[in-house]
């Protein structure tokens, strides 16, 4: 019998932007290579799961497994493709809490969108997007999602809000007392999470995000939370509302 490739976590599947579909001929990208030869020490004949976004998920054989490289072929589909529900998560990086952590934990909670923002506290002044892509690409290998969040390139509030999509409403996580639950509003339309720095939104923001005709202000809870809890939460309330969509 043919040997599946495994780790501790389940089966090995990796992302790959190549299109999929029987009989093809894939080649991994160096970094692939390297952990399925000198970490899973991988050889000819093995099999793993390919996925990338579109095709759905597929068996794939290694046929060729050397120094020069990895190059696999795409034996057969094991599921077909699914759509999330079309969640956003809009954040503000915060210093004690790097941005990949917080990208690897929303990927596994289905976001589809990770979009940084600026705002007037926001303490991070640099957002490493290569990282974020690639701590997003290993979320999704793991947790066995069939597609890789995008990942937008930083904005200030201020444009994030003037370029603001027709049809897409806003969950603004507010403190403010007629902010009413995330779970008693959330809808299966397209949506995204909006979360501040540690020392929160500026009254002016607070004013500018709240007069959005697509702005609905939520709360959370009681509890005042701090700013990545509180967008992992969201999330996970959102989802828990309206289902993950497939």
């Amino acid at each position: 019998m043919t040997e599946e490739l495994r780790e501790a976590g389940g089966r090995i599947r990796l992302y790959v932007t190549a299109d999929l579909g029987e009989g093809v001929a894939v080649p991994l990208a160096d970094g692939q290579a390297h952990y399925l030869l000198h970490v899973m020490r991988a050889k000819p004949g093995m099999r793993l799961r390919l996925f990338n976004g579109r095709d759905g998920e597929w068996t794939a054989q290694i046929a060729t497994a050397a120094k020069r490289g990895v190059a696999v072929t795409v034996l057969a589909r094991t599921a077909p493709q699914d759509r999330l529900a079309d969640i956003w998560l809009c954040f503000a990086p915060v210093k004690k809490t790097p941005a990949d952590y917080l990208a690897q934990k929303a990927t596994e909670l289905g976001v589809t969108r990770l979009q940084p923002v600026f705002t007037r506290r926001t303490i991070v002044t640099r957002v490493n997007e290569e990282r974020l892509a690639a701590n997003a690409v290993e979320a999704a290998e793991q947790s066995g999602r069939l597609s890789v969040p995008e990942i937008a390139a930083p904005v200030t509030l201020e444009k994030l809000l003037a370029s603001w999509p027709e049809g897409r409403t806003l969950y603004f996580c507010d403190e403010g007392g007629d902010a009413r639950p995330l779970a008693a509003v959330a809808n299966p339309s397209a949506a995204a999470i909006l979360t501040g720095p540690e020392g929160g939104f500026d009254p002016g923001e607070r004013e500018l995000i709240r007069t959005q005709k697509f702005t609905v202000p939520v709360t959370l809870g009681p509890r005042i939370l701090r700013a990545d809890t509180a967008a992992l939460a969201a999330l996970a309330v959102w989802q828990s509302a309206v289902g993950d969509g497939r």
